[in-house]
């Protein structure tokens, strides 16, 4: 069945292709949610309340865009708020990441541990680097440069113009190459 015949069940009714959606939708909301929060309790909090908005809001989903466009735009706005109901600067912490490492897993044995630890310092460094990322420079950055969506793509999830999203993201990246230089100096 596809997308849109979920989505006309769902809009009457049949709770099961509404829960079909939100399994076909679950994994990439959660994601992309982690990304912009970068931690799981507030990941998980936003894909819950997008899914709530998805449920309370699916008929006036106009079909216009993917379902999944208007997912991210939900998450976007449900990670904004949250962002603004924290103070400046608390919204992501280094140390998050912290429980993202998990010692139990075997090492690669294909590459030099000199490489590994070259590898980590670097992922160290750009994730220290995209932390410090306001909110909504980190989303559009997000959006374009991780998930790959098109400048379009990104203005209609962010609710942006699409100059204001080229503008955006040419900030955000000459913010990482600067935060990226000071970390090697």
């Amino acid at each position: 069945m596809s997308e849109n015949e979920l989505i006309q069940k769902a809009v009457s009714g049949d709770r099961k292709s509404l829960a079909d959606l939100v399994k076909m939708h679950e994994q990439t909301v959660y994601n992309f949610a982690f990304k912009i929060c970068r931690d799981r309790d507030k990941a998980e909090n936003t894909m819950q309340e997008t899914f709530y908005s998805m449920i309370k809001n699916l008929g006036q989903f106009d079909q216009k865009s993917k379902l999944s466009t208007w997912l991210y735009r939900i998450a976007v706005n449900h990670c904004l708020m949250a962002a603004r109901q924290i103070k400046k600067g608390t919204f992501v912490e280094p140390e998050d990441d912290d429980d993202l490492f998990d010692d139990r897993y075997m090492a690669d044995w294909n590459t030099l541990p000199v490489k590994t630890v070259e590898n980590d310092e670097l992922k160290r460094i750009l994730d220290n680097a995209v932390n410090k990322l306001a909110p909504e420079y980190r989303i559009v950055f997000m959006l374009r440069d991780i998930e790959q969506l098109s400048t379009e793509e990104t203005a209609k999830v962010a609710g942006l113009s699409v100059p204001a999203v080229k503008s955006r993201l040419h900030r955000a990246r000459a913010f990482l190459r600067k935060e990226i230089t000071k970390a090697f100096q």
